[in-house]
C-alpha cells in the first residue's frame, strides 16, 4: 500500500504553456498555479470521479467511482471480476480525474499513480469512516445506494484500492482566465 501521506508537500508548478498566461486577456497577468492545499479540499469534496485504467490488449477503460480522499492518498473500490480490477491487476497505473463541465468555472483534476490493493484491516477501517463520513446516509442508511460497502469491504466482496499520487494535474477556470497546474510528489 502507499505510504499515507506521501501527498501533503508535492512540487507546484504553473506550465504557462497552458495558462492564460500566454493568451493574455483580462486577470491573466496575475494567473498562478492552484495550492495544493485548495486541490486536497476539491478531492475531499468532489463526489464523483472517473476512473481510467489500461486492458491488458492495451485499450482504454474508463468508468465512474465514488473514491474518498484521506490522509493524503485516494481511495476506491470495485468487486473483484470487475473490468477495472481485471486491469488493475494487469497494470495497476491509472488516473482518477473529477470535476465541473463549466467552461469558464472551476477546477478540474487528475491524479495519476498506481492502485495498490488495501489488505490491511486497519486501513479498511480508516477507509470505511472516509466514505461514511464523506457519502453520509449513501453508506450509513439502509435506504442508501452503497449501504452494506463497508461489510463488502470487510468480507473482500469489494477490492479496496489505494492510489498515491505520483503526478497531479488542476486545470483551473476563474471567468475565462485559465491555469494548468503540475504537482509532483
Amino acid at each position: 500500500m502507499p505510504a499515507q501521506g506521501s501527498a501533503k508537500h508535492p512540487t507546484t508548478e504553473l506550465d504557462a504553456r497552458y495558462s492564460s498566461a500566454l493568451n493574455p486577456r483580462p486577470g491573466a497577468a496575475e494567473v498562478t498555479a492552484t495550492d495544493w492545499a485548495e486541490a486536497q479540499r476539491q478531492l475531499g469534496a468532489a463526489e464523483i470521479f472517473w476512473l481510467s485504467t489500461v486492458r491488458p490488449e492495451g485499450r482504454l477503460h474508463v468508468t465512474p467511482v465514488i473514491a474518498a480522499w484521506h490522509d493524503g492518498v485516494m481511495y476506491f473500490s470495485t468487486g473483484p471480476g470487475e473490468q477495472k480490477a481485471k486491469n488493475l491487476a494487469h497494470n495497476g497505473h491509472c488516473a482518477l480525474t473529477t470535476g465541473g463541465n463549466s467552461l469558464t468555472e472551476g477546477l478540474d483534476i487528475v491524479v495519476e499513480g498506481r492502485a495498490e490493493q488495501v489488505a490491511d484491516p486497519a486501513v479498511v477501517e480508516e477507509v470505511i469512516t472516509a466514505y461514511e463520513a464523506k457519502y453520509g446516509p449513501h453508506i450509513t442508511s439502509p435506504e442508501g445506494t452503497f449501504h452494506g460497502i463497508d461489510d463488502a469491504f470487510r468480507q473482500g466482496t469489494a477490492v479496496v484500492f489505494a492510489v498515491a499520487p505520483t503526478t497531479a494535474y488542476g486545470f483551473g477556470r476563474d471567468g475565462g482566465v485559465y491555469s494548468h497546474t503540475r504537482w509532483t510528489f
